[in-house]
């Protein structure tokens, strides 16, 4: 038989008042505050990689950003102050914490030689090196100089460029001059929505 909402009101006050007649101590336990989780943290606002919506996020860090010390992701959250989202989140975007920390993550350079069946590891060095290489050997071979009339163009077609949605339009402005002025790269496209 359950006791009533009387019953158990008296029960717990009698308990209380027995725990303090016994001699507990309870003010430590009162005065020992939980503390969240976010407290000590820094707050980084970012913008959720997933689609092009840009969803507003606020990613709490651990560490006082000193040389020897690695910080380290404790929370992810919607950017209440976003104009976008809000502070609400999608799926995808609610799971941003396991992907910044997940030990399956790729931090270094996997490369694959063309033919070859194994991956191997390759500084960063070497790979911007090789992709500034690719770049300036397809250019020479693919640069369209001249349309059929004789008329200069400039268009280089063998290579494309794609914004990121994280990234703002300003960026992938900067990114088409850069690339169509630079290089003379025809197919650029961008989604950013920021």
């Amino acid at each position: 038989m359950l006791p009533s909402r009387r019953e158990f009101l008296k029960v717990g006050g009698l308990g209380g008042a027995a725990v303090s007649l016994l001699g507990f101590d309870l003010s430590q336990a009162h005065a020992q505050v939980r503390e969240l989780k976010i407290a000590r943290t820094t707050e980084t606002r970012s913008t959720c990689p997933y689609c092009s919506v840009s969803c507003g996020v606020i990613i709490h860090t651990l560490g006082d950003r000193a040389r020897n010390v690695a910080p380290s992701v404790v929370y992810v959250e919607g950017d209440a102050d976003h104009p976008i989202n809000q502070g609400t989140l999608c799926p995808k975007g609610v799971t941003l914490k396991h992907t910044i920390v997940n030990d399956r993550r790729l931090t270094t350079v996997r490369y694959r030689a063309p033919g070859s069946r194994a991956w191997e590891d390759r500084p960063w060095d070497w790979a911007i090196d090789r992709i500034a290489r690719l770049v300036k050997d397809a250019r020479d071979e693919h640069l369209i100089t001249r349309d059929p009339s004789g008329r200069a163009l400039n268009a280089l077609t063998a290579i494309g460029l794609i914004g990121g949605c994280t990234d703002t339009n300003e960026v992938n402005y900067l990114l088409v001059k850069a690339f169509r002025a630079g290089l003379g790269i025809v197919p650029v496209e961008q989604q950013a929505r920021i």
